[in-house]
């Protein structure tokens, strides 16, 4: 596929590290791609340094005094940059008829709203904010058919998925009898599980192979970011919960496998570098190079595989419980596991508790009719479930 001229990408979330990633990416083909806007949530240096690099048409900020701080260091500098402020103008950015390409990398339900806009846009859609599909669901996907925006999983176990199955989606119903999404474990694969109330949040942050930020790192360490993957692979691949399954895989060389309905195993591989699914996504249905190392199949340890225990990880469970459950459970889980992971990180309750909070929002939250036929619905479930949520946090540090 030849582009007529560069494509025009949005980036949001530019400064974390899946934004990051998509600019070294897109540095190493700039005959393909230039920057036409960047958002951050808070490292206004560093979106500073990335718009001097990129020169970016336009900057976005969550608050107006953050806005002006940053537009005034740019005019210091000469440059071009409008800089915009608040989740109007991520919305607006991300349908913006000059952009070609929107990578979501923000985290969390605050990307459902300009996630929802570029799919209703028609957008090239690189979802890296899984929560867009964990809150979304259905609204989501409907936006993405009647907008006619193409989209491709970001996340390197749905890109992996993505990469075994026919560019035909209608044949992906027919060839499919399950999933498996592999996961590292995280850090405490091996630990007692009674220990793990006395874990700190840099040892629930210090992934053994991948370098995420810190709510992600304390997701991969309690099996919740796999729940969440879960529950996004089933509006993905349009699969019932039953067909979904989760493996440990320690080493994150096999990203994800689909199995068939004669049950040969597709799989795909490659180093643990979120650079390979972004170059995908990017270039689909092309391939470009991505910066990532090769594997070096003589150099390989034992590739092993194991199940995911219930005791270390009891939130994993939660994925197929919501996704049977009332529309909406979904949505009330991954607000409730925001609001407990910020609670852990603050220390305010212990990294065992995460998961009785979630729990406990779950079982207490009493989801209104309709509420996930709207955007304003869904956020309006969010904010409910934030409130319940910081209740059983409160709760449980009684």
């Amino acid at each position: 596929m030849q582009f007529p001229r560069r494509q025009r990408v949005c980036v949001l979330g530019s400064t974390g590290s899946i934004g990051t990633n998509t600019l070294d990416v897109m540095s190493r083909h700039p005959e393909r791609y230039e920057v036409f806007a960047l958002t951050a949530h808070s490292r206004v240096d560093a979106l500073f340094e990335q718009c001097v690099r990129w020169r970016p048409r336009f900057a976005v900020l969550p608050e107006a005094a953050q806005a002006a701080s940053l537009q005034d260091r740019l005019r210091r500098e000469d440059l071009p940059t409008e800089v915009l402020c608040g989740p109007q103008a991520l919305a607006d950015m991300a349908a913006h008829p000059q952009v070609d390409a929107v990578m979501a990398a923000i985290v969390g339900a605050a990307g459902l709203p300009p996630c929802l806009a570029a799919a209703r846009a028609g957008k090239r859609l690189l979802l890296a904010n899984k929560e867009a599909l964990v809150v979304g669901g259905a609204l989501f996907m409907r936006a993405v058919e009647q907008g006619g925006a193409t989209l491709l999983p970001i996340d390197s176990e749905h890109s992996a998925i993505f990469q075994c199955l026919p560019e035909d989606r209608s044949a992906w119903r027919q060839r499919i009898d399950h999933i498996v999404l592999t996961a590292s474990g995280g850090p405490f694969r091996q630990r007692d599980p009674a220990s793990l109330r006395d874990v700190t949040p840099d040892q629930a942050c210090a992934h053994p192979n991948w370098v995420m930020g810190r709510k992600i790192s304390v997701d991969s360490a309690t099996m919740m970011n796999k729940a969440l993957e879960v529950i996004e692979a089933r509006w993905l691949f349009d699969l019932s919960p039953e067909q979904i399954r989760v493996v440990i895989h320690p080493q994150s060389i096999i990203h994800s496998m689909v199995v068939c309905r004669d049950n040969s195993v597709l799989a795909q591989l490659g180093t643990p570098d979120m650079r390979v699914p972004i170059a995908y996504g990017l270039a689909w249905p092309e391939r470009v190079e991505s910066g990532a190392s090769c594997l070096d199949f003589t150099a390989l340890s034992a590739l092993t595989f194991e199940p995911a225990d219930d005791t270390r990880y009891p939130g994993l469970r939660l994925a197929w419980d919501t996704l049977t459950g009332p529309a909406g459970s979904t949505a009330v889980l991954n607000a409730a596991n925001e609001v407990a992971v910020a609670a852990f990180l603050a220390g305010t309750i212990r990294f065992d508790q995460i998961h009785s909070v979630n729990a406990r929002t779950l079982e207490t939250l009493v989801i209104e009719r309709g509420s996930t036929e709207s955007l304003e619905g869904l956020l309006a479930l969010d904010a409910r479930a934030r409130e319940a949520a910081a209740q059983a946090a409160n709760t449980t540090l009684a």
